[in-house]
């Protein structure tokens, strides 16, 4: 998250803010502070990869240290991952066979409802519906 997601409008209420809380002589100091600590936690975590890459013998980034990301792309094999998900994989194959055969009944059942196709039991066709002409004067 940076500076690019904030609007115009949020970052000069932002700034608003500060100045009514902590003053202006105050608020130089605590931004200069704010934006040494972002890069003393970003110097960390660059670290923390650099010391999990060469432990683990392998290259990690900053976004694999989400612990599903890291687990998937680092600690499990393919089989192991092939393995956790065969229990689930049934259950997804029903439910996908379910919602193509309702996604069958609901067209043919469409089909079925349509006027404008041809079926077995066409509507008779209604009379045309006569319009009023209006002269101006109306």
């Amino acid at each position: 998250m940076g500076l690019e997601n904030i609007g115009g409008w949020e970052l000069i209420t932002v700034i608003l803010v500060g100045l009514f809380i902590f003053g202006p002589d105050k608020l130089p100091k605590l931004i200069s502070d704010g934006v040494r600590m972002l890069r003393q936690l970003r110097d960390m975590a660059r670290n923390a990869t650099g010391d999990l890459s060469r432990e683990l013998g392998t290259d990690i980034q900053l976004e694999d240290l989400n612990p599903k990301t890291f687990l998937r792309k680092h600690v499990l094999s393919e089989d192991d991952e092939a393995a956790l998900r065969k229990p689930l994989q049934g259950v997804y194959d029903d439910l996908r066979g379910t919602a193509e055969q309702v996604k069958g009944d609901l067209s043919s059942t469409a089909a079925a409802l349509d006027v404008h196709q041809p079926g077995p039991a066409s509507p008779t066709p209604r009379p045309a519906v006569s319009r009023h002409a209006y002269d101006e004067a109306t």
